[in-house]
């Protein structure tokens, strides 16, 4: 059977084409970015940057270009001119190990600072990252809750009404005109979202893995692929796996 082109999401305000998602009767916006924005809080929710994932690799011998936070910080920064939130969450996994911030330049350093400055930054705890040293600013956190919706780390086995989480790096992989397409994707039900790594270096898990579609119980949720400027809604059963 041939499968249908996935189908690109309406345009809801902005130069991209963001969608507007439920989440436990909560209506949250996807941006083709990788972010998540919550209007009603003006909230902006980031997850799995892996800062310094570069300089960690370094210290183990394996040389990456040293560019990683520098081009993650810029991408965030575009986002946080756009959207103006209130409040940045960080959804774990914010640096690649918990010394990250220590190696940070000054330049890098200098335009975290920025961003947050005048907002809330809450850093929720990752399990690269669980104990952040003092003088990154904002506050650190397990888990935050607000509202219908619950902002951690790693999904809970169990299914959680309202949970948004990072830590699987979801991907989907459809075929597209003759070959097969691989982007970063939301993945959720309506009752739980897990978002795309933002991190320039993180890698992805396609949705069809089990440790993914077993949140879910079956295929019955979405993945909302990432495009250069808009987002494209594929059923799960419709990805195709690795």
């Amino acid at each position: 059977m041939r499968r249908s082109a996935p189908t690109p999401l309406s345009r809801t305000g902005g130069g991209d084409k963001e969608h507007a998602i439920s989440v436990a009767g909560a209506t949250v916006l996807a941006d083709p970015a990788g972010a998540l924005y919550w209007p009603d809080e003006e909230l902006l929710v980031v997850a799995d940057l892996h800062l310094e994932k570069g300089s960690t690799f370094a210290t183990r011998g394996a040389l990456l270009p040293p560019y990683d936070t520098a081009t993650t910080l810029a991408r965030l920064a575009r986002l946080v001119d756009r959207y103006a939130p209130l409040v940045v969450i960080a959804l774990g996994d914010s640096f690649h190990d918990s010394q990250g911030p220590l190696r940070m330049s000054k330049s890098d350093r200098a335009a975290l600072t920025k961003q947050q400055r005048g907002r809330d930054w809450i850093w929720i705890a990752g399990n690269h990252d669980a104990d952040l040293p003092d003088g990154i600013g904002g506050h650190c956190a397990e888990v935050l809750a607000l509202g219908p919706l619950t902002f951690r780390h790693q999904p809970s086995p169990d299914p959680r009404d309202g949970e948004v989480a990072g830590h699987l790096h979801p991907l989907a992989r459809v075929a597209q005109r003759g070959h097969a397409v691989r982007r970063r994707c939301f993945a959720g039900n309506g009752r739980r979202l897990i978002m795309p790594a933002f991190g320039a270096y993180a890698g992805g898990l396609n949705v069809r893995d089990r440790a993914i579609f077993g949140l879910f119980g079956t295929l019955d949720f979405t993945a909302y692929m990432l495009g250069a400027r808009r987002l494209f809604a594929i059923g799960a059963d419709r990805c195709l796996p690795d």
